[in-house]
């Protein structure tokens, strides 16, 4: 980055710490009302607290699932081209180095995985392979083949199937319905041990299984894409083009989400309110096969939620840039530099707090959401004091020196 002010005196870009920071900590909260995957929920008998468990639900799903995850995993493409870019001064190819630290990554997913089946270390462990291989490519053929992915070309395949071939069969889908049964089970039920052993074998089944079904392994290859060209063209400097580049880019972004977030609600209610005769006898016959139309919706629904992800992050751009929002997000910094450590320490104590073998906590959504910033507001506290006397996160550490063993 040209301009100073954008970096810490570490040389990182300060706004990408505060808005990874701000990410895990959309995670942490939407996690606790999901009750880490177990969704064991208490329903309160005020009314008033039944009102506010509905707002917070629906305010937290609207703002935060599938954009937090999203958010995480643009940053994790552009934290490669900076890794890659300090090995290429060096003259060290850090292709391959980057293999073995997926490697190492899988590991920590693992670690994660034992006490929250729902995470998502793993499939990034997976996907983050593409990396190395399309990293020398045009910055044009990288924004194409983003593109290609975000629009789910797998879905556009089963929908073709589905059209013009058989409407009854569905391809290229994992059945993963008795891996979710066995780890509910474990995490209702279970003492730790069991707890553990299910969540690292049917709960990473159903984990990987339900991401691959919902479009995950092509979106996050996208992301992780997208992430590694905006460092490339330093998208997260603070520059005279790069503001009217975020302006545009808000407004598109903005114009393409309500058309799309109006079709996921609209094209399922009119699938439903058609005849079934009246509608296979119209031009959109296809609508009325589930195949099809499930594939449709996933489609629609994971392009809306890329929009509103946009929406997030040039608007957090523009307050870190052109807001007094910018003192504020600093305090928050330290928190996503150390964003492993905590993405990982959430699960332990989410676990501890929710599952059987711990507290087995049944509370209600606002209650949750609550326990989440606690857990937050002591993550954020820890993360301030480690800081000031470290330059990595505990884990962070661990995984920088093994990376260059």
């Amino acid at each position: 980055m040209n301009n100073n002010s954008n970096l810490t005196a570490a040389g990182r870009v300060e706004v990408v710490d505060a808005i990874r920071g701000i990410a895990v900590a959309m995670i942490i909260l939407l996690h606790s009302i999901e009750h880490f995957n177990l969704y064991n929920q208490t329903p309160p008998d005020s009314v008033a607290l039944q009102l506010a468990d509905q707002m917070v639900w629906d305010s937290l799903w609207f703002v935060i699932g599938g954009k937090a995850y999203a958010i995480f995993a643009l940053l994790f493409g552009f934290s490669f081209y900076i890794m890659d870019r300090n090995a290429a001064r060096r003259g060290i190819d850090f292709r391959l180095r980057f293999c073995w630290r997926m490697v190492l990554l899988f590991c920590f997913g693992c670690l994660n995985a034992s006490f929250f089946c729902g995470e998502v270390l793993v499939l990034y462990s997976i996907v983050g392979f593409v990396l190395p291989v399309v990293c020398r490519m045009k910055t044009r053929h990288l924004l194409v083949l983003a593109a290609v992915l975000m629009l789910q070309p797998l879905e556009w395949l089963k929908m073709g199937y589905a059209a013009w071939i058989d409407s009854e069969t569905t391809i290229l889908t994992f059945s993963y319905g008795d891996d979710w049964k066995a780890a509910m089970v474990s995490l209702s039920e279970g003492d730790f041990w069991q707890t553990l052993k299910t969540n690292l074998w049917e709960g990473q089944i159903f984990s990987l299984a339900w991401a691959w079904q919902n479009g995950r392994f092509f979106q996050t290859a996208s992301l992780f894409i997208l992430g590694m060209v905006a460092g490339r063209t330093e998208w997260f400097a603070d520059r005279a083009d790069n503001r009217r580049l975020w302006g545009r880019i808000l407004a598109v972004a903005l114009l393409a989400f309500f058309p799309l977030y109006g079709l996921s609600s609209l094209i399922p209610a009119f699938v439903k309110s058609m005849p079934a005769e009246a509608l296979s006898e119209s031009i959109l016959y296809p609508l009325s096969y589930p195949t099809f139309l499930s594939s449709l919706m996933l489609v629609i629904n994971s392009l809306h939620k890329f929009c509103f992800m946009t929406v997030i992050v040039t608007s957090l751009l523009f307050a870190f840039y052109t807001t007094p929002l910018h003192r504020p997000m600093q305090l928050i910094m330290p928190y996503g530099r150390m964003s492993l450590t905590n993405y990982i320490t959430q699960s332990i104590i989410g676990a501890a707090l929710f599952y059987h073998w711990g507290l087995h906590l049944r509370l209600c959504d606002t209650a949750s959401v609550a326990a989440g910033i606690c857990i937050l507001i002591a993550q954020a506290c820890f993360c301030r004091w480690w800081m000031n006397n470290h330059s990595h996160g505990p884990l962070e550490g661990i995984w920088k020196r093994l990376t260059w063993i």
